[in-house]
């Protein structure tokens, strides 16, 4: 039986304060080499029918081109795998020779097949050789056994045939395809997850093979942090040291699935965890390298960074999310969603106009403000002076002189940098307090003021650790009061501040940790507003839109994924709170249907089906069709509201 960790440990990590590599083993795959203090490898995978093979091959280039080190290919049958033998031999007459890794779900024989051929062979321990039907099996200890021998009888072959060709092996666990014995014993589970992992490299060590890859991949966020961190302490714990795949699968498209991505990925190189790394994108494979590279560049970086020497105890359960418990301050804090601010104080005197990238239109013939999905809780406007009516929820942070002069009217507040001004303040008065991390502070004496919000000030590359000793902190000194995570930093490049701001802020989030979010940077207000909901969309701790569980496309792919995903979204992208998954085939569509509240699924050539949770509904509509059917599903399980907008 699975043992999670004790959680009063860390014993995922030496010191939560320090990022620290977790050293693997090296693996070798083909011409390159994985683990240890290698750096870390950037793979991607192709979306072309494996059976064409030109198309696959100028597809492998391109991938190549954009700086893909490692490429996989599907291979859901025996032809396929056979037909990787001419993928390869093309790649290399063109004078290219990146390994190769078969990508098996469900079909042993293609991956013996593959063995042989390619570099390395990616298998699913939920669906090579176990059952996945969802159906409700009680199995007790006899019968689970039973399962695990027949499990080895299947999965043995593979093993000794990658053993005698040198071919590496990545035992990839995904959260949305688990069997229906491991989900009978551990539920749909991080632990499950690990277990799952386990049971099969327990095979590969019992055969003495070792050039093991392991993975934890999931759509939510949480639970794929949560599944590594456990994976690591389980592997330490067995004296185990394979190199690890991170990814978040489904990450879908855009802006939010590399928000999505950098969360979970990035909360784990935040740690040291990562050997190798895969972005999933609902877009074309090659677009996915440099948004890899861009986020692996954060972790290359040893200036910015703030030394933090204090040993601390856990200040947090890694293995299981439990937000920290604050008063209610104002909006923030206690039962409220996570706030948002942002800075307009460079701006003199602030128009209404100025306002639209905070989530604000200003209609002049109605005289009304439109606020949108995403609009932002407080405007910093330093001693800048706003002279027109604002919106009624639209709150107001400024210095303490200017709040000086305006304290009487409603809903502003002094945003305040020493502790001489603070105690000028009457505990009836709300006050914002930065915290920075190089200065020192009567803890005792803060603990005591409950008017007070705190912001947590961070200018430094590794502010995930700096936010984690606040973390400690707080709880040490049992300060309740909320906080919120204010990251200052100057990116010109927009792709590049929104993945490293959602790496070190994300994992923050995960950790139950954060009633608040504050980016300042040069970069537009739009841009910031935008990362901050992201950010907290990607972590659920604050859902302002629709979540689309879209995954990345490959060969075994029955639909155009982009186009309609597109399309989808032209739809459904109102439906705040409500999570569409469109899944290319049945690998992971019926499993991530669990974590979503409608699916799509390609069934098979312009055949889709529609899932409520992960039940199937209505089977087999024609591709044409299926969009409005998925529309009429969700309103007739009275999800459905009219798209309107939010005027006052």
């Amino acid at each position: 039986m699975f043992n999670t960790p004790n959680e009063s440990t860390m014993n995922y990590i030496e010191n939560p304060l320090k990022r620290k590599r977790f050293e693997t083993r090296i693996v070798k795959i083909g011409g390159i080499s994985m683990g240890g203090d290698l750096p870390v490898v950037v793979q991607s995978m192709t979306t072309t029918d494996t059976m064409d093979t030109q198309n696959t091959v100028d597809q492998s280039i391109r991938m190549i081109d954009a700086g893909c080190e490692l490429i996989r290919i599907t291979a859901p049958s025996i032809k396929e795998a056979e037909n990787l033998q001419n993928i390869k031999n093309e790649l290399i007459h063109k004078g290219y020779h990146v390994p190769l890794v078969a990508d098996i779900h469900f079909t042993p024989n293609a991956a013996e097949v593959a063995s042989k051929i390619v570099e390395k062979v990616r298998v699913n321990p939920g669906n090579y050789a176990d059952k996945k039907k969802f159906e409700e099996i009680n199995y007790n200890d006899e019968s689970y056994n039973s399962e695990l021998k027949r499990i080895e009888e299947k999965f043995t072959p593979l093993v000794l045939l990658c053993k005698a060709s040198g071919t590496a092996m990545r035992i990839g666990t995904n959260h949305g395809s688990l069997s229906d014995r491991i989900l009978s014993r551990y539920g749909d589970t991080p632990e499950g997850m690990v277990a799952s992992a386990l049971e099969f490299i327990a095979v590969c060590e019992k055969n003495e093979y070792f050039d093991i890859v392991v993975s934890m991949k999931a759509s939510n966020t949480i639970v794929m942090v949560q599944a590594y961190r456990l994976l690591v302490a389980k592997m330490k714990q067995l004296g185990m040291s394979y190199p690890i795949h991170l990814g978040v699968t489904e990450a879908g498209d855009g802006e939010d699935g590399r928000i999505k991505s950098a969360v979970g990925i990035g909360a784990l190189l935040e740690d040291g965890i990562g050997d190798t790394i895969r972005v999933s994108l609902t877009e074309e494979p090659e677009i996915e390298i440099p948004v890899a590279r861009k986020l692996l560049e954060k972790y290359e970086e040893t200036v910015g960074i703030f030394e933090l020497t204090d040993a601390i105890d856990n200040p947090f359960n890694p293995y299981s999310y439990k937000k920290r418990e604050t008063i209610s301050v104002e909006n923030v804090g206690g039962k409220n969603v996570p706030v948002v601010i942002t800075d307009l104080s460079k701006k003199n005197q602030i128009t209404q106009a100025n306002l639209f990238g905070a989530g604000y239109t200003y209609s002049p013939s109605l005289d009304k403000w439109r606020i949108h999905d995403q609009a932002v809780d407080y405007l910093y406007i330093g001693n800048s002076v706003i002279n027109f009516e604002l919106p009624g929820t639209l709150r107001i942070l400024c210095t303490y002189e200017n709040w000086l002069s305006n304290q009487e009217r409603e809903n502003y507040f002094p945003v305040i940098q020493d502790t001489a001004t603070l105690d000028k303040v009457t505990t009836k008065q709300i006050v914002f307090f930065e915290i920075h991390p190089d200065r020192k502070y009567q803890w005792e004496n803060l603990s005591k003021k409950n008017n007070i919000i705190f912001l947590l000030v961070s200018t430094f590359n590794n502010t995930t650790h700096i936010f984690r000793n606040f973390h400690h902190i707080f709880n040490k000194n049992n300060n309740t009061a909320p906080v919120i995570l204010k990251r200052i930093i100057e990116e010109k490049d927009s792709e590049k501040f929104q993945l490293q701001v959602s790496a070190e802020l994300g994992s923050s989030f995960i950790d139950g940790f954060g009633d608040g979010i504050w980016l300042e940077s040069n970069q537009p207000t739009i841009i910031k507003t935008a990362t901050s909901f992201g950010i907290l969309q990607a972590t659920r701790t604050r859902i302002s839109k629709t979540e689309y569980i879209s995954c990345p496309s490959c060969g075994r792919t029955l639909f155009d994924l982009q186009e309609t995903t597109a399309k989808i979204r032209a739809v459904t992208s109102h439906l705040k709170g409500i999570k569409i998954g469109i899944m290319g085939c049945i690998v992971n569509g019926p499993g991530e249907m669990a974590d979503a509240d409608y699916g799509y699924v390609g069934s098979g050539p312009g055949k889709i089906n529609l899932y409520k949770e992960k039940q199937v509904v209505k089977r087999n509509i024609p591709e044409n069709e299926a969009v409005s059917a998925l529309i009429n599903l969700i309103k007739e399980n009275n999800d459905w509201v009219e798209p309107v907008e939010k005027i006052i």
